[in-house]
């Protein structure tokens, strides 16, 4: 249902933000320091009768068509074009490629995690950053060149080592979020080439994945416990926490220990190792994005030449 006076008063807003570039224009009376409704007009190809109608509210519901180009002439960033849309009455436009930014603000909020192992995966759960206790109690991911290698789903699912243990209820439980994660981030980047090679691969390679697949089974990711089996320090019971950040679809997993027990005191002296590699524990200083399939030569289904990575998840 289209909120009209709701959808009039943020183009009004999103228009008046622009500064006009359209001298010689003829005046249209809408006044305000920004882009006027002639040169909004011009730009979308709409007449200034049709916008005028669409800020007053009096206008039926726009084409998606519509809303694409006055997203593209507003200059909306991808939360602002899913605000038109949802506004207007139609569902989101769904993004071509998956996002693998981490943004500044993201990189802030984790620096102050310095207590926990931090690793940040995007929406198809490849790893694309981690601080240097994730490295230092999981294993460094940075010799695992290959995507394949920092994906969460492509590890468990075709069982590459891994440090961490869970029981088969939290296998289950994990799998089932995995794959519905997969699953909704291929309704919303159906044009993302890495992630159909992703699903692909593992349909091929994993009868388990290919079953929960087909099922259409959901779960979502909640708090657990996992053990770290580390080569130095042994067995390090943690907790696992999965952090969704929606602006840049980010899953952020923080591992924890309880204090005042012998596993956060493990982890202590893995703090204090990684420390005097970057100077200071947290410190976000080993991102490195996953080389694109196309530049290794690798592709999902095919281990030929990959190192497998022992930073479990």
């Amino acid at each position: 249902m289209t909120r009209h006076g709701e959808l009039g008063a943020a183009l009004h807003r999103w228009r008046d933000r622009i500064a006009s570039t359209g001298a010689g224009l003829p005046g249209d009376g809408a006044g305000g320091p920004g882009m006027g409704r002639a040169e909004l007009a011009r730009l979308t190809g709409l007449s200034v009768d049709h916008i005028t109608r669409l800020e007053q509210g009096r206008a039926t519901m726009p084409s998606s068509q519509v809303l694409a180009s006055l997203a593209r002439a507003l200059d909306l960033d991808d939360a602002e074009r899913r605000h038109l849309f949802l506004l207007a009455g139609h569902a989101p436009p769904a993004t071509d490629l998956v996002p693998r930014r981490v943004p500044p603000s993201v990189r802030r909020l984790l620096d102050g995690l310095a207590g926990a192992a931090v690793g940040v995966h995007d929406a198809t759960w490849s790893l694309i950053a981690w601080n240097p206790l994730w490295a230092a109690l999981l294993g460094d991911p940075a010799p695992a060149v290959a995507s394949p290698c920092r994906n969460v789903a492509w590890r468990h699912f075709t069982a590459a080592p891994s440090r961490v243990t869970r029981t088969p209820e939290q296998a289950a439980r994990f799998e089932t979020a995995l794959v519905g994660d997969l699953r909704a981030a291929a309704a919303r980047y159906p044009t993302d080439g890495e992630l159909r090679s992703l699903v692909a691969g593992l349909r091929r390679s994993s009868t388990r994945f290919a079953e929960l697949w087909t099922s259409r089974y959901t779960g979502s990711h909640e708090g657990e416990w996992v053990t770290v089996r580390h080569p130095d320090v042994g067995a390090v019971a943690v907790d696992c926490d999965v952090i969704t950040v929606p602006g840049c679809d980010l899953r952020i997993i923080a591992q924890s220990a309880r204090p005042g027990t012998p596993d956060a005191e493990a982890l202590g002296r893995l703090g204090a190792l990684s420390a005097g590699v970057l100077g200071r524990p947290g410190a976000l200083g080993a991102y490195a994005p996953p080389v694109p399939v196309a530049e290794t030569g690798h592709a999902f289904g095919d281990g030929r030449g990959q190192e497998p990575v022992r930073a479990g998840s």
